[in-house]
């Protein structure tokens, strides 16, 4: 009877439900049941006998539907009674949809009816109605409902119906089948053992030895035990059953009574506490093991303990359709296993366990060891000993063998099987007594773990790749190193294998991917390095360097929510990464690539996963900086996240920062300061932190700031403020939290200023450089509002702090500098100008040093800088004032002489003048510097002439020398980084700048600025700047002048020559005499004129002689001085050939005309007797110059020449004419000019008249009838000069000039021709002609003709003329030598 109705309690599908209806007699209730008795009368001493055997039969009809076909309608004289409360929503006098039982109720029991069973008279039966056409099947809930009341009715309501059920009843406990009615069953049975507790029943209510078919008391205990374990299923059945446990304690043990009436309700309360979402499972799991490990130790009776870890093995395959519960029932054996002293039965259990354990089942796996790990906690030996033994059994090999026929599967059988034990290796350790595991730990259970995790090939090592395996290796290690940790022993435990463990986990965290989280695998094998931190033996720092860059790498770069087409979802929660705005239903199919799962509850359980292995993560790093718990300590954590903060992925820097903000949680919590010290690495941190503020993900901004606001608190603890200490500046960062939820970008950089201003009132002056140069990194941070972020918040500090940064201003230049390349915003460059603005008005020369520190050539940015600081004018004239310091404090070069010896040195331009060069520029580059440039003009054109003066022929450094024929980058200025270009460059464009664009346009079409660039043309350059300058911008010299004195001691002589020159250049024009500055020139001058340089004496009488271009009046009041210093200048130094004496020349030229007579007749001779032996001077310019001022000498005399000056001209007589076929016609020139301006001189008015006839300027010059007029005068005038002449004749014998040697034949020829006999005594006439003879040995055929013609004259008709000079006869001209040649002799028979 009562079968169908818990078929019905259990029943899961409505259709199959079956109803039984009672029919009650005046005897009580009786079942109805086809042919289950033919006994006409009922009797209570025949009922129960006859309930009891019906029960099995109705279980088996009321459960095996295919019986169900066979039943018959019940007898037609049963009359239908509605004894029982029914639902209403059943219609119960029709008939039901299904097959329904029916029961008697009589005064002696219950009786099943049946057709064919029962031949009561009394028994009738109403015909039921033919169901109706609006009659429905009833529903599940409704049919359930009426079971269970049924059920409850019959226990509680009917009139000794314990006597009926009691304790049939319990058979119905332990079938699988009825474990959906245990809720109401256990409720009908507890109800049933009060009321015969009340009733004085025999304590031991329960006669199993009289009921072979009733369950024992360990059967009992084990399945209520067990089905408590999931206490909310089947309406609440662990209640029921921990009652009826509770009220059954007389026949599970006499001396569990008392306990379990205290326990039992504390367990029943707790489930009160809860519902079933609230529940923690393992927490409860735990109090029902506690329970149960009380109940044992209450009992302590080793055969009862036994016998019920016997009956508990014998549930496991009642359970293998519900896992909890079995995963349950595997910790009940181990823990009554554990109570049992018989090793022997522990033995066996654990063996049999292990033989017949679903290795398949993943929580059978884990239920298994489970039960191994609490039965180790009392047999730690038995329990390896036997894994051992399994190990190296038959049954172990033989279950491999078996399989090998389908080798796939049996590798996979073979995997599950290594996996449960090593995972009964980790629950051993990690339940086993720790002073009894740490000793078997490397010797017993790992080396067992990695023999069944690794295999050998071919003597190889190879690691499976199951990943059920692998997950249990990573669990069963963990759990070992959570035991060595935390044992009292683990300070001593020296863990040789750490090294080994880690670096495996490692390995398992790096194989894991990272497009997926399907396994905790990572979380386990983070927990793992966690648990091993404080084992010794210490890892090395690169080590845990290793394992926290690998464990950040594995879950920081783990792939936020999977990308499909859907793009609605904007933004991915930093904690959850599957996490957005979409509904599930949008989402659910999308998120197939994170282990292809599908529906919300595995979705729910990724999430679960993916914040335990962050959870995790932080515990790892927590537990690292627990070791070193110093500023220094949380540097090298932070410095780790610090790749992932900056991460150009949004994801990642959510998760970075969040980790963050734990560890500066935790340090503020456990912050102990000891000493007063600093927090050293404070602004670095807060650097880092602080711009997150603006990043594009909203909850990383708030973490940020969460993390600033820590960092503040912990310097204030360094400082020595208590931890509840709350200062109110601090404190504002939170009311500023709510700026950063706005999106609008105004605003977060409002709020980023805010908390700026904030930092640098609690910021130590100490740690402001480093927080700065921290937040320069973030300019080239990829998240655009963090770059912007940062420059606000760097010139929000400068603006409030950058006094105190002057020692720092360098390093934070070159630092910006640098980072300026690197960044691509385009906010960014405006915004460092602006931090340099700031800073250089702070602390100008110390920026300006900075800048001058980049390398060269300037990149552009460094260009922009330098321009940032013309914006203000007054700034702008210290910048300019400055960098000419800075340009004139160094040397201009430095000289580097080459390996091989005498090889002429090279001068290498030294940098800070030449950076300073390159920044002069720039600077002149912003037309805002006009006002300061005008300013300090004077100072800048000087300086700047100078740095021209002093840097031609001056090359570049060996390195820019390299980096130029590389050639430079595209980012470097173009402009040329030659050092005196460049100058020329920046003088050119203060030029510009200052308003003397005349000058500069001047010097552009002139080509001023190429000739400045050469040595070769570089005096040329300056003389045409200073004419430009004197005719476009006379107003401005007087100060630069003044400018100019100071260089007149200047240690490099181009400086000196240079200002020389600039100075000569300005007397050649009238604005000297104009802006009455000829005094002072001329003073300047004469200042020079002892200078060491050469150049500089000659540029000195330069410029005296330009006076007599620029203001010829003056030259005869300073007549006596420009004559002193040009006599001076022909008697300049050692060396004949000076340029100072050729400067002299050529000045004196210039100036006799305009100089007194009288001033002049002084230094008349002294001044030709000088000039003479340049007459033949190896330098064409010399002869010239000697020359021609000979003619001016002349020239000035006017024909009243003293007589001594009168022999000056008579001996360079021959010399003039004889230079008349100098092979230079300057030269040649020249000649013309002095034989002219003799001519007077001579008092010979037919020679003055030859000269002016064939010398005029452009006339053809005959020269052999212009030397033979001159000779025939001069024969006939001056008879006594015959000797005088001819000695000068044979000294041009030897002229190293073709021309002239030729001319001196020929003249000596013209002479003799028309000398008389009486100058015979003058010629020596036998030297005269060896000379002559010689010549006729000249490579030049014209010499070798005018020396024949010569000797012809001599020796040749007319002989008498010869003869009368010699008196003698020919033959006898020279007694005892053979006579002289004649022409043909000498020339030859050719000729």
């Amino acid at each position: 009877m009562l079968t169908p109705i818990l078929s019905s309690l259990s029943s899961c599908t409505p259709p199959f439900y079956l109803l039984y209806e009672f029919h009650c007699l005046r005897d009580g209730v009786s079942p109805c049941w086809p042919g289950w008795s033919q006994t006409p009368d009922f009797k209570p001493s025949t009922h129960l006998s006859l309930l009891k055997l019906s029960l099995p039969l109705v279980c088996q009809v009321g459960v095996q539907l295919r019986d169900l076909g066979s039943l018959q309608s019940p007898p037609p004289e049963f009359k239908l009674v509605s004894c029982l409360s029914l639902l209403s929503s059943w219609d119960y006098r029709r008939l039901p949809p299904r097959l329904t039982n029916f029961c008697i109720f009589s005064r002696d029991g219950v009786s099943p009816c049946w057709p064919g069973w029962s031949r009561t008279p009394d028994v009738r039966r109403c015909n039921p109605e033919k169901p109706g056409p609006s009659s429905e099947d009833p529903k599940a809930d409704s049919v359930r409902a009426i079971s269970v009341r049924t059920l409850y009715l019959v226990s509680t309501t009917v009139d000794r119906m314990n006597h009926v059920l009691w304790p049939y009843l319990l058979q119905f406990l332990t079938p699988v089948r009825f474990t959906g009615a245990l809720t109401p069953l256990c409720r009908s049975l507890m109800h049933l053992a009060q009321k015969r507790r009340e009733a004085g029943a025999d304590p031991f209510l329960i006669q199993c030895d009289a009921h072979a078919s009733l369950p024992s008391p360990y059967a009992v205990t084990a399945r209520l035990l067990v089905v408590s374990s999931s206490p909310y299923l089947g309406d609440g059945r662990g209640v029921a059953a921990l009652r009826l446990l509770s009220v059954l304690h007389p026949n599970i043990h006499p001396l569990l009574g008392q306990h379990w009436e205290t326990t039992v309700p504390l367990l029943l309360g707790y489930l009160d506490e809860h519902t079933e979402e609230t529940l923690p499972q393992e927490e409860w799991e735990e109090r029902l093991l506690m329970f149960l490990r009380d109940t044992l130790a209450i009992v302590s009776d080793n055969a009862w303990i036994c016998q019920l870890s016997l009956e508990l093995c014998r549930q496991l395959p009642c359970y293998d359709g519900a896992p909890q519960e079995k995963n349950f029932l595997y910790k009940c054996i181990g823990t009554t296993l554990g109570a049992a002293s018989s090793k022997e039965v522990v033995r066996k259990h654990l063996q049999e366990l292990l033989e017949t354990a679903r290795y398949q089942e993943e929580a059978e796996r884990e239920g298994l060891a489970c039960c191994f790990g609490i039965c180790a906690i009392s047999h730690l030996e038995d329990t390896l000993a036997q894994l051992e033994d399994f190990m190296k059994s038959e049954v172990f090999r033989k279950s491999i063998g078996i399989l090998n026929i389908f080798k796939d599967r049996s590798e996979n059988e073979v995997e599950k099987v290594k996996s449960a034990l090593i995972l009964c290796y980790g629950h051993v350790a990690a339940r086993a007594p720790r002073e009894l595991v740490l000793a078997k730990v490397e010797s017993d259970i790992l080396r067992n773990i990695f023999q069944h995790f690794n295999t050998k090939v071919l003597g190889v090592k190879v690691e499976t790749k199951d990943p059920a395996l692998k997950l249990c290796l990573v669990q069963s290690v963990c759990m070992i190193s959570h035991a060595i940790c935390s044992s009292t022993q683990a300070g001593s435990f020296h863990f040789s294998r750490k090294a080994e463990l880690v670096a495996q986990m490692m390995e398992f965290i790096r194989a894991e991917p990272l497009d997926s989280l399907r396994t905790p695998v990572r979380k386990k094998a983070m927990l793992t390095c966690t648990y091993l931190v404080s084992v010794e033996p210490a890892l090395d720092k690169q080590a845990w360097a290793d394992v926290i860059r690998g464990c950040l790498h594995s879950v920081m770069a783990l792939l936020p929510e999977p990308k499909g087409e859907d793009k609605g979802c904007q933004e991915v929660s930093p904690c959850f990464p599957c996490l957005c705005p979409q509904p599930w239903e949008q989402r659910e199919g999308r998120c197939r690539r994170w282990g292809h799962w599908r529906g919300r509850a595995a979705w729910l359980s990724f999430q679960s996963l993916y914040l335990d292995t962050l959870h995790t993560l932080e515990d790892l790093l927590t537990s690292l900086l627990q070791q070193n718990m110093t500023p220094q300590g949380l540097q090298i954590m932070i410095e780790h996240l610090s790749p992932w903060i900056k991460s150009p992925r949004g994801h990642e820097r959510a998760r970075a920062l969040g980790v963050s903000a734990h560890l500066l949680r935790y340090f503020l919590e456990h912050l102990r300061v000891s000493a007063l010290v600093p927090f050293h690495n404070l602004g670095l941190l807060i650097g880092l932190f602080s711009p997150r503020c603006a990043d594009l993900w909203p909850a990383t901004r708030q973490e940020a700031m969460d993390c600033v606001h820590s960092l503040l608190y912990l310097q204030l603890g360094y400082e020595g403020f208590s931890r509840d200490y709350r200062d109110d500046v601090v404190e504002r960062l939170l009311s500023l939290k709510d700026g950063l939820v706005h999106p609008d970008p105004a605003i977060l950089f409002h709020t980023c200023h805010s908390v700026g201003q904030i930092i640098a009132r609690r910021l130590p002056p100490d740690q402001l450089i480093s927080l700065l140069l921290t937040m320069f990194e973030g300019l080239g941070d990829p998240d655009q509002n963090c770059s912007r972020a940062a420059t606000v918040m760097i010139n929000c500090l400068l603006q409030e702090r950058g006094g105190a940064l002057q020692e720092k201003v360098p390093e934070i230049v070159s630092v910006l500098r640098s980072k300026l390349q690197e960044a691509q915003g385009e906010h960014v460059l405006p915004a460092a100008q602006h931090s340099v603005y700031l800073l250089a008005t702070q602390h100008c020369a110390a920026v300006v040093s900075g800048l001058l520190g980049s390398p060269l050539p300037l990149d552009s940015h460094t260009c922009m800088l330098w321009r940032a600081l013309a914006v203000e004018p007054r700034l702008a004239a210290q910048v300019l004032g400055l960098l000419l310091e800075k340009m004139s404090r160094d040397v201009p070069f430095k000289e580097s002489r080459a390996f091989l010896l005498g090889h002429t040195p090279d001068r290498l331009a030294t940098l800070l003048p030449l950076s300073a060069t390159c920044a002069l520029f720039e600077v002149m580059s912003t037309p805002a510097v006009g006002p300061a440039v005008l300013e300090l003009y004077p100072q800048l054109f000087v300086a700047l002439l100078l740095r021209v003066s002093c840097t031609v022929g001056v090359q570049l450094p060996r390195n820019l020398q390299a980096q130029e024929r590389r050639g430079a980058s595209p980012a470097l200025a173009t402009r040329n980084l030659e050092p005196c270009s460049s100058a020329v460059d920046t003088l050119r464009a203060v030029l510009l700048r200052s308003g003397s664009e005349d000058v500069a346009q001047r010097m552009d079409q002139e080509g001023g600025w190429e000739l400045l660039r050469t040595s070769a043309g570089h005096e040329e350059g300056v003389t045409r700047l200073a004419r430009a300058m004197a005719e476009h911008a006379g107003p401005r010299l007087p100060l630069v002048l003044k400018a100019l004195a100071c260089t007149q001691s200047s240690a490099y002589e181009i400086q000196r020559v240079t200002t020389t020159a600039f100075l000569a250049e300005l007397l050649s024009s009238n604005v000297a005499n104009d802006l009455m500055l000829l005094d002072s020139l001329l003073e300047s001058l004469a200042a020079r004129q002892k200078d060491t340089c050469a150049s500089v004496r000659r540029l000195v009488l330069r410029g005296l002689a330009n006076l007599a271009s620029g203001s010829p009046d003056k030259v005869r009041a300073h007549g006596p001085q420009l004559l002193t210093a040009m006599i001076g200048g022909l008697d300049d130094g050692d060396n004949p050939h000076s340029p100072v004496a050729l400067e002299a020349m050529v000045g004196l030229a210039r100036l006799l005309h305009l100089i007194e007579a009288w001033d002049l007749r002084s230094g008349l001779l002294h001044v030709a007797i000088r000039i003479r032996p340049f007459f033949d001077s190896e330098k064409m310019e010399f002869r010239t110059a000697s020359i021609r001022l000979f003619g001016h000498l002349n020239k000035v005399c006017h024909g009243d020449c003293e007589d001594v000056f009168l022999d000056q001209v008579m001996g360079g007589l021959a010399p003039l004419l004889l230079h008349l076929q100098d092979p230079q016609a300057p030269v040649a020139s020249a000649c013309r000019f002095a034989l002219l301006m003799c001519g007077p001189n001579l008092a010979c008015e037919e020679l003055s008249a030859a000269f002016q006839k064939h010398l005029q300027e452009g006339r053809t010059l005959h020269f052999g009838e212009f030397l033979n007029t001159a000779c025939r005068h001069l024969m006939q005038h001056f008879p006594d000069l015959l000797g005088r002449l001819l000695s000068t004749c044979l000294f041009y014998f030897k002229s190293s000039w073709e021309g002239v040697r030729a001319a001196a034949p020929l003249f000596t020829g013209f002479l003799v021709l028309h000398a008389e006999p009486r100058q015979q005594p003058q010629v020596d006439l036998d030297q005269l002609i060896s000379a002559l003879q010689i010549l006729l040995k000249d490579p030049a055929p014209e010499v070798r003709t005018r020396a024949a013609e010569a000797l012809g004259r001599l020796t040749g008709p007319p002989e008498d003329r010869l003869q009368g000079w010699r008196g003698l006869a020919p033959e006898q001209a020279l007694p005892g030598t053979k006579p002289k040649p004649s022409v043909r002799d000498v020339l030859g028979p050719d000729r």
